[in-house]
């Protein structure tokens, strides 16, 4: 498969294995997937420095550390330009609680998945930072009631 990146059948299978857990080693990586550590370790140094691993984190348990809400928050630009796009998008970098930011098409210019402790953090953050800003319009917002899947796992061809 080529994406840019030259993508053999073992990468797949080390990509797959990695998004599983990425606290693997290299070893017991190889032996998942017959290849050697080493051969292991140069696969995903490739795919390091291509871009394609862009990162390892830990999946934390957002309830047990305290973040009861996770609500999608629907931002409308003032006026649709590049200043503004840019405003908005320089005020995405300094908020915490905003674990993602999609650009999108259709009634709303932005999707925010938002994640605080309660409603009364997520109405500050809505009132006090998306509503006073100068490129926001309209805000609307949606809170999760239950989690249904969270899993952020591409979904690689089965190999």
């Amino acid at each position: 498969m080529t994406i840019g990146v030259e993508v053999d059948a073992f990468d797949l299978k080390l990509l797959a294995h990695l998004q599983e857990d990425a606290s693997r080693t290299n070893a017991e990586l190889g032996t998942l997937i017959h290849l050697s550590a080493s051969q292991v370790s140069r696969r995903r140094q490739r795919l390091e420095n291509a871009g394609v691993i862009r990162r390892y984190r830990a999946d934390l348990a957002p309830d047990l550390l305290g973040f009861g809400v996770i609500a999608f928050v629907g931002v409308t630009l003032d006026t649709h330009n590049s200043e503004n796009s840019a405003r908005l998008h320089e005020l995405m970098g300094t908020l915490a609680c905003v674990l993602e930011a999609y650009t999108m098409t259709g009634d709303m210019d932005y999707l925010l998945k938002v994640c605080v402790s309660d409603l009364k953090e997520l109405s500050r953050f809505i009132n006090n930072d998306l509503l006073p800003h100068e490129a926001v319009r309209n805000v609307r917002s949606s809170i999760a009631m239950e989690i249904i899947k969270d899993e952020n796992r591409l979904p690689l061809r089965k190999v």
